[in-house]
């Protein structure tokens, strides 16, 4: 062995330097000429080339593989880095060859061998390298050949330390050595080609077997916009440099200039960044991940790094190049100082540390630049994996778990929580990187002033381990304040959702209340976690001054000297670190934040999903004996199983055949529809754990629903629901539904635009599309729920002939009904009663066979009042006047085809609105007084940093200033700017909490004020975005922005100072370069501000798709559509991303810009200090300017960073500023017009002459109040008194019965004024009390949100319940008993004539029994009065309306055996 490292290195030397090396150092090994380090290299070589022979052999016995023409020819990347290191390749080989040359005609002998076969294996393993992995890259597999190339990186990157070292200590340079070093570009743009250049295709993922992304194009074969890459992102083919240097966003920012960029501006996506591969990918992780385990909070967590290491990786990797570029100023600071003391080494070496400078800070840069923006595309692609996993769990939901999960909660969670993770990845880095920063930055303290380190050390230890309580503090408190917000967010979606209610009961200002209460709660919280994350910032902002002084203390007791190159390498180190170290609060508020919120989406997802597998589905109507078929099954919407929904239910509907299932409220009718479509869990499942097939359904089902689901879109979208346009089945539909005629009243007929919830739209007409959405479906088993209860008896009429009996001829019927005069029509009818089935025949068989289906007739017939009616001939109706509406209509059509639709497009700011946003937020409550405080703070703090390294500068070697003179001075100064940073931070956290809480105030009485035509008009999404991602930002980032960007921004103006103080010639550049600066943020803020906005509106669709969708789920589910809503929040996700993608793009582009702009001006500045002739600057001033001028790229990077991120966040601003100022209503109350305590005493009311406007249909305008028409009650003008004063004195049951979110004592009486006995009164004449009784908490029975753990027929009740305790003299009910059955119906009415004998009832009611008993009739057609009457004397009337729909009514009802 020992002859054979002769013959390498001859007569055992390590190095030509005839030094003997016989025992092993690193000194020896990093030495370029040691034996040691060339065999070490030729092992690396030999290495990489059976690396590469063994990737080649694998490759050509594997399938071949035809490259597509699009691959063929060369990028240019591909031929730089082929022409590069093939020539340096060529250069190692001739210069090995000609070593080799002169040693055999010097020596006559090869040996020793170390120099020359190094050099010659170097270059051929370069060679083969460069010229197959640069031109042939595409040709080969991926995965080994990155492995390859990093490998060559790494070596590359190791000689070229080990050969730039010696050459700078010994001041020699030999071809070798630039061979070395620029094996370093040459590795790089190898590695650029490898991971850059070369795009995975197609044909790769084939063969390899793996793709992931080839399934995606093959599930959606039709979206043409995808798969082609129209108008795709320029950053999906941009090159390596135009990535590097972010040129391919030039052609989108030249855009924002020329014109105010729109949507449809920004380009799509690249296809790996949509939400739909993400989410594609997500699922191939978990489900790797679920063999293994169940799913928990561990699980998706390693799924979601699964899917992004890769990035996660790159990213990181940019983030250690940026680190290590950093910190290699403090060492070129050093090396100013020496020459500045005429320590120079060689000649021009000042200008060769000032190229080396401007090259060093653009490295810095570019590495940061990737560094951030390869993170937020990391941190955009996981929030857009979460919200669409959010969005499919939601739409499998089971019942128990949406008790648990709110609407509004769900909403939160992609709002809110979903966004917060996503912003975690940005900050990922930061954590490691800033431990890296300090272990680097102490080895070169250590080399400055040497033990003194340790003290340094000492004092960072000490900070961070103080700090570890204060996080779990902080952990705990922004746990209570997410929690609080929360509620504060539900209560609000709760209050906004239903506020048509609020303001019939006059209850407004009280759930206001509640909203400011939740507020204040929150607030609380948000104080301590704002004052928590203050210190953090007060205690890293002093904490260099604290460093600084103990170590210069250190260096006084240890005796080491001070002076102008160890101060000021030590200052600059410090200040390089001291911004990462200022993150620390930031990152540790971040991970704490997505810490919570992750908890929190896991805690969703882990919810109970529906159990549908006991429900067997076929959508084939082959030959089968049933439709529906259920054996011997019980269900429970209770998973606990503690009462039984339905229990022993059999039932068996044949295909065609038409069944009624009827029943008193609360019997479980609506119940059964559910478990027919899987809704609602069998108990044999849920005790058994094994799905059962106790329901088997055959053929495609349709749904309409108790309550109407409309979606926000048009008439038209509505009804086609997703499926292409029939026209002839379309009209069909339309004709069937009875919807014609209404089509005719809206101004643009099919086309309307409806609003959320339908709330343009009446009750009938609702229900009435829900049918034709049905029909136009064409399924096999139709499942109505009570959809003639919202509609008049001559349309019901319609609907069962036209509807249900004509159009569904043949076609299996399933409808739930109160109507009993229609039960005849059907072959089959079911009496349910307490959840169990208890007759199922044909109508005249029950008739005589059931006792019980008896009394439920006699109920109805009792309800009808037949006695008076038997009299009344039938009279004809006049065609005159149906011709005349048929032509009014026609006429409002063409009058009102250019009218503006009721759902307009989201208002956003255009523009740039200066400081108008800044001085909303910094002036609530008259406080604005705060900031210019805050900021001449800020000021003091910054000038008396500055005036201590004057200080140090000035004195450092001043021998009349002793050592501890300039110690005490220097900390004294520090210590005083810390008083003014404390100043400064409590006045910015008070001034911040104080903008909060008046902003929410005020936004809060503006949506409480607002008039019922804007919730009309405006969909709850972009209000729910208002309280809960624009809040959250003003609350959390808003203050915080500000304060960061005020520091960073005086540090850029100080650093500028301080080099234009030392060196005024760098005033020609840095001036023109300042101007060039300024100009290219104007020039990004035309584009960016726009993006944002965008982004801002386009955040709304996503809110609002989730909250219809919530409300929908069941219809969704029923009809199939699943694939077709979660298709179209992919569609939404991704047009969100689109434009937040593109946003923090043109930031990078603007600070890569701007670095550049700055590196410039360091490197001037540099080299005009060390060619300025010696003593026009002394050393220390030119390494307290150095010392500031190498964080001026930090500075200036976080400056920009800081004003970017503070225009998004003002924002935030600007959207609460849109809905802060809504027109308001009339006032609540009128002071000096106020009705008397008892009013009204008679309940008198007067109508005159009164026109309203409907933003619906558009019909004449004059509104209450105006000369042409009033209201009058007892005598007074209801247009003189406030709208509370009216509002509280009238009792009202409106339409769409609506319960909250609390007990069943809240929803009777939320303002607490009624006694616990005054309550179950009410209960027992609801007919509730036995319902609630029932229950183990009684009063204190929860009801979720909507009141969905309620039937609609109990919700109505409670909604009579409140009417009752409020005994108002005035009483409206509209369409009060819809949803009751008739027997219950009886009894209320009975209870209403009753108690309300001395009160004025008005009535809107399609049932003609209700309105029997009613003193006058007022029948009214298309908005316009038609006659008013007593109801015998309208139906004596020749063509009275009224008379007419009696007639219908009692004729279809005494024709039943017509049937």
């Amino acid at each position: 062995m020992g002859d054979l490292w002769t013959l390498f290195c001859g007569e055992s030397n390590c190095s030509d330097t005839g030094r003997r090396t016989s025992s092993f150092s690193f000194a020896v090994f990093a030495s370029p000429s040691s034996c040691i380090n060339h065999a070490f290299l030729v092992c690396f070589d030999i290495l990489l080339l059976a690396m590469f022979v063994s990737n080649m052999i694998q490759k050509a016995l594997s399938k071949r593989v035809r490259i597509p023409p699009r691959f063929q020819g060369f990028s240019p990347l591909q031929i730089i880095s082929a022409v590069f290191n093939g020539c340096l390749g060529s250069v190692y080989l001739s210069l090995g060859i000609w070593i080799l040359e002169e040693k055999l005609r010097k020596t006559h002998s090869v040996f020793p061998l170390h120099w020359w076969i190094l050099l010659l294996f170097h270059g051929f393993t370069w060679l083969i390298l460069a010229l197959i992995v640069s031109l042939w890259g595409r040709h080969l597999s991926k995965a080994p050949f990155r492995v390859l190339s990093i490998f060559a990186f790494l070596l590359a990157g190791t000689i070229c330390v080990f050969s730039l070292s010696p050459a700078i200590v010994n001041k020699e340079v030999s071809l070798k050595t630039t061979l070395d070093v620029l094996s370093f570009p040459g590795a790089s743009l190898l590695l650029a080609c490898v991971f850059k250049d070369y795009k995975d295709d197609e044909s790769e993922e084939i063969v390899n077997g793996s793709g992931l992304y080839t399934p995606l194009k093959e599930e959606t074969p039709g979206n043409s916009e995808a798969d082609s890459g129209s108008f795709a992102t320029p950053f999906a083919t941009a090159g390596f440099f135009s990535r590097m240097f972010f040129w391919w966003l030039n052609p989108l920012m030249r855009k924002g200039t020329e014109k105010i960029l729109e949507e449809e501006d920004i380009p799509k996506l690249r296809e790996v960044d949509q939400a739909k591969n993400c989410y594609l990918q997500f699922l191939e992780q978990l489900h790797k991940q679920q063999q293994n385990q169940t799913l928990s909070h561990a699980s998706i967590l390693r799924t979601i790094i699964s899917c992004h290491w890769k990035e996660i990786f790159i990213s990181g990797f940019f983030a250690l190049l940026k680190t290590l570029s950093l910190l290699t100023g403090p060492l070129l600071l050093k090396a100013f100082v020496e020459v500045a003391e005429d320590q120079k080494n060689f000649t021009f070496e000042g200008c060769v540390l000032a190229l080396s400078l401007f090259f060093g800070k653009t490295i810095e840069s570019l590495s940061e630049r990737q560094w951030y923006f390869r993170s937020r595309i990391t941190g955009m692609r996981v929030r857009s994996t979460l919200t669409a996993v959010i969005y499919k769990k939601q739409l499998r939901l089971s019942n128990a778990a949406k008790m648990v999960h709110s609407p509004g909660e769900i909403t939160n969670y992609v709002t809110v929580d979903a966004y917060r993770i996503g912003e975690f990845p940005f900050w990922f880095h930061q954590t490691w990187t800033t431990i890296l920063q300090l272990c680097v930055a102490l080895v070169i303290l250590f080399q400055a002033v040497g033990f003194a380190t340790v003290a340094a050390m000492v004092v960072i230890v000490l900070t961070v381990l103080c700090n570890v309580p204060l996080a779990k503090l902080q952990h705990k408190l922004q746990t209570k304040f997410m929690a609080a917000q929360a509620q504060r967010v539900k209560a609000s979606s709760e209050a906004l959702v239903n506020m048509k209610v609020l303001k019939l009961y006059a209850w407004e200002t009280h759930f206001e209340n509640v909203i400011e209460a939740l507020r204040n709660v929150e607030l609380k919280c948000l104080s301590r976690v704002q004052l928590l994350k203050a210190y953090y910032s007060f205690v890293f902002y002093a904490s260099p001054i604290l460093i600084s002084g103990a170590t210069f203390g250190a260096c006084y007791f240890l005796g080491v000297s001070l002076y102008a190159s160890n101060v000021f390498t030590f200052i600059a180190t410090l200040r390089l670190v001291q911004d990462p170290v200022r993150f620390i609060p930031d990152v540790i508020g971040v991970v704490i934040q997505a810490k919570i919120a992750f908890s929190r989406i896991v805690q969703f997802l882990e919810a109970p999903e529906l159990h549908s597998g006991n429900v067997q589905k076929k959508n084939s109507m082959e030959i089968v004996d049933h439709s529906i078929l259920i054996n011997s099954a019980n269900f429970s919407w209770d998973e606990s199983l503690s009462e039984l929904t339905l229990r022993s239910i059999n039932l068996e509907v044949r295909p065609g055949e038409k069944v009624a299932i009827c029943g008193e409220v609360g019997s479980g009718k609506s119940t059964l529809l559910a478990a027919i479509l899987g809704e609602v869990p069998n108990t044999q499942e849920l005790h058994t754990f094994v799905h059962t097939l106790q329901i088997q359904v055959r053929g495609k089902i349709a749904y309409v629903s108790q309550t109407a689901w409309i979606q926000t879109g048009t008439i038209q979208e509505n009804i086609l629901f997703g499926s292409e346009m029939d026209t002839q089945r379309y009209h069909e539909a339309l004709e069937s539904s009875s919807l014609v005629k209404d089509l005719e009243m809206f101004p643009h007929g099919e086309l309307t635009e409806i609003g959320e919830r339908g709330v343009n739209l009446s009750g009938g007409q609702k229900q009435r599309i829900q049918l034709a959405r049905a029909l136009y479906q064409d399924a096999d088993i139709y499942l109505l729920d009570d959809p003639f209860s919202a509609v008049d008896a001559h349309t019901a009429t319609s609907l069962l002939n036209e509807y249900v009996m004509r159009a569904l001829s043949g076609k299996t019927v399933l409808l739930v009904t109160h109507q009993v005069d229609f039960l005849p029509a059907f072959g089959s009818v079911l009496l349910m009663s307490d959840g169990k089935i208890l007759h199922a025949a044909p109508y005249r068989q029950l008739l005589t066979s059931s006792q019980e289906f008896q009394d439920f007739v006699n109920a109805h017939q009792q309800t009808a009042g037949s006695e008076r009616l038997t009299e009344v001939a039938l009279p004809r109706r006049c065609e005159t006047s149906t011709g005349e509406i048929k032509r009014t209509h026609i006429e409002r059509v063409f009058n009102a085809s250019g009218h503006d639709q009721l759902i307009k497009q989201e208002e956003r700011e255009i523009g740039n609105p200066g400081f108008k946003p800044y001085m909303l937020y910094l002036n609530q409550n008259k406080q604005f007084w705060l900031f210019p405080i805050g900021v001449l703070c800020n000021i003091v703090f910054s000038v008396g940093l500055t005036l201590q390294n004057v200080w140090m500068a000035t004195n450092v070697e001043n021998s009349n200033v002793s050592t501890s003179q300039l110690i005490v001075v220097y900390l004294s100064i520090g210590c005083t700017s810390t008083v003014f940073l404390l100043c400064r931070t409590l006045l910015m956290v008070s001034l911040g909490l104080q903008s909060s809480k008046s902003l929410l105030a005020q936004l809060l009485n503006s949506f409480f004020r607002a008039p019922m035509s804007f919730y009309d008009s405006t969909p709850l999404g972009r209000m729910i975005s208002r309280v809960s991602s624009d809040l959250n930002i003003i609350d959390l980032d808003l203050l915080f922005g500000i304060v960061y960007t005020v520091s960073s921004t005086a540090a850029v103006c100080v650093i500028l100072g301080v080099l234009a103080a030392v060196t005024w010639q760098v005033l020609l550049v840095s001036i023109p370069t300042i101007y060039l600066a300024m100009r290219l943020q104007k020039y990004y803020y035309a584009s960016a501000k726009e993006m944002m906005r965008i982004n801002g509106t386009t955040k709304s669709l996503v809110a609002n798709h989730l909250a219809e969708s919530v409300a929908g789920a069941m219809v969704i589910r029923a009809f199939e559509q699943e694939d077709r809503f979660f298709a179209k929040i992919l569609h939404l996700i991704d047009t969100n991303a689109s434009p937040f993608f593109h946003a923090f793009a043109a930031n990078e582009w603007l600070i890569q810009w701007l670095v550049t702009l700055s590196a410039t001006i360091l490197s001037s500045s540099a080299l005009c200090m060390v060619l300025l002739p010696r003593g026009t600057c002394s050393p220390g001033f030119i390494g307290m300017a150095l010392s500031y001028g190498l964080s001026l790229n930090l500075s200036l990077v976080n400056s920009t960073r800081n004003i970017c991120t503070l225009e998004n966040y003002i924002i935030s601003v600007e959207r609460l500023n849109q809905y802060m100022h809504i027109p308001s209503e009339a006032p609540e109350v009128i002071h000096n017009n106020r009705p008397p305590p008892n009013w009204p005493d008679v309940g008198k009311v007067e109508i005159q002459k009164l026109q309203w406007e409907d933003h619906a249909h558009k019909r004449s305008i004059s509104p209450c109040g105006a000369s042409r028409g009033r209201i009058i009650v007892d005598g007074l003008d209801i247009s003189m008194i406030g709208l509370h004063d009216l509002r509280s004195r009238f009792g009202i049951i409106p339409q769409d019965p609506t319960l909250f979110n609390g007990t069943v004592r809240y929803n009777l009486d939320p303002l607490s004024q009624h006694t616990e006995q005054e309550i179950w009164e009410v209960l027992a004449k609801c007919q509730l009390q036995e319902t609630v009784q029932d229950k183990e908490e009684g009063l204190d029975s929860m009801v979720v949100e909507d009141g969905s753990n309620w039937s609609m027929g109990q919700r109505q009740l409670f909604c009579l319940g409140r009417a009752l305790l409020r005994r108002s003299r005035i009483l409206v009910l509209d369409e009060a008993t819809a949803s009751i059955d008739n027997a219950t119906d009886l009894i209320l009415q009975k209870t209403i004539r009753t108690e309300f004998a001395n009160c004025t009832v008005i009535t809107v009611a399609h049932r003609i029994p209700t309105v029997m008993d009613c003193t006058m009739v007022l029948a009214i057609s298309d908005g316009k009065l038609v006659e008013y009457d007593k109801p015998a004397d309208l139906m004596k009337k020749e063509g009275s309306l009224f008379g007419q729909l009696v007639k219908e009514y009692w004729s279809h009802f005494h024709s039943a055996d017509s049937y």
